[in-house]
């Protein structure tokens, strides 16, 4: 009886080593990405939304700011993608709890550099409107992806594949006072 019981706790205890280092059980309390924004600075309907430009769909959310105004991580997380690529623009990609990438993107400016290690809280780079964003209106897209995608929660069937692998933002930001 015994060591049964010290199987099973044994047991417990390296799922729970699992599921804390894949970040499964770690709180997931994001701060809104650009200093001083409110829930006012955004349109709550252009996640998803469609047609949207040569992507056809929409799948974040756009903070609008003065140009120059900092973005800051909204959770933290190891940078994994610090640089230009042509619809971004000046993008920074950021692997934080629970294996989501959170995507910044239309960066005037980039603080951050691949590799680093970064804080909720700490400035990333600045809003501008580079990449596919040049000539609008200078805001930060905003987006949330998914490495472990729940199909009966983001309805495939009437959504796509695709949109198993992009979380809504508006559901998971913290837009009360900081």
């Amino acid at each position: 009886m015994k060591r049964s019981g010290i199987k099973i706790l044994g047991t417990l205890a390296v799922i729970a080593v699992i599921l804390i280092s894949c970040g499964l059980l770690v709180p997931e309390r994001l701060m809104i990405p650009v200093q001083g924004a409110t829930k006012a600075d955004w349109n709550a309907k252009s996640f998803w939304f469609s047609p949207w430009g040569a992507s056809g769909v929409h799948k974040g959310i756009d903070i609008f700011a003065r140009e120059g105004t900092p973005v800051i991580a909204a959770s933290s997380g190891l940078v994994v993608n610090a640089g230009y690529i042509p619809a971004g623009g000046n993008v920074v990609s950021i692997l934080g709890p629970k294996w989501r990438v959170h995507y910044y993107a239309h960066l005037k400016t980039v603080h951050v550099t691949s590799g680093a290690f970064v804080s909720k809280g700490s400035v990333i780079g600045t809003v501008g409107a580079t990449g596919n964003a040049a000539g609008k209106a200078p805001h930060l897209h905003y987006a949330i992806i998914t490495q472990i995608p729940y199909p009966w929660l983001f309805k495939a069937e009437k959504y796509g594949f695709e949109r198993m692998f992009y979380l809504n933002p508006l559901e998971k930001l913290h837009t009360q006072s900081r």
